[in-house]
């Protein structure tokens, strides 16, 4: 059985080798999940993922990252990027934030997507590991001010899985776009609850 699928020609690359693919496919295999689905064949994309019920939702998503060789930008609250933990997080992508100041986040990672040549970015919509009723629309602006499309992505812990797809195109209502997408994960469950 396949523990990742191919990546498609416009995906960005991490720049990993043999081995690093190798030891993220074994995480995996250790862990019993795999990666379903394919991935868009497009060189930028905002790539969202729930739910995201648990801090193990990191340790998965990183290994299979690794185990594909994919090229992704992240953000996390800047009190996890210190010391040892914070580099590690800096090497697979991640970027530290001050969610202090949302709206600064919203136009830099934007206008990151727009002058790169190839850039998926990826977020929780949910914000947090708790249960929310509402999600963020961060990634919804984003999408919207850089004028690329949102792939879904999303854990089912059940079958560990993560699963991929679909893609969508955004419309001019923001509200009835966010009530469509969560609603495509309402079958997903993360480790500590459902994604709706």
């Amino acid at each position: 059985m396949r523990i990742v699928p191919d990546l498609p020609t416009n995906a960005p690359r991490s720049g990993g080798n043999a081995f690093s693919r190798w030891l993220g496919r074994s995480v995996l295999r250790l862990g019993g999940w795999r990666v379903i689905g394919e991935w868009p064949d497009v060189p930028r994309v905002v790539v969202i993922v729930a739910p995201h019920s648990s801090a193990w939702d990191a340790i998965w998503g990183i290994a299979a990252k690794v185990a594909l060789g994919l090229g992704i930008v992240f953000i996390g609250k800047k009190e996890i990027f210190r010391g040892p933990l914070g580099w590690a997080l800096r090497k697979f992508g991640g970027r530290p934030v001050d969610r202090s100041a949302p709206g600064g986040i919203v136009d830099q990672v934007a206008q990151q997507l727009r002058e790169s040549e190839r850039m998926w970015f990826v977020l929780a919509p949910e914000g947090t590991r708790r249960k929310v009723t509402r999600w963020k629309s961060g990634f919804w602006k984003i999408a919207k001010r850089a004028d690329v499309p949102v792939f879904c992505a999303w854990f089912h812990y059940p079958d560990r899985v993560i699963g991929l797809g679909p893609m969508v195109e955004l419309s001019d209502d923001m509200e009835a776009d966010l009530v469509r997408i969560r609603q495509m994960f309402a079958d997903h469950h993360g480790k500590n609850r459902g994604a709706v």
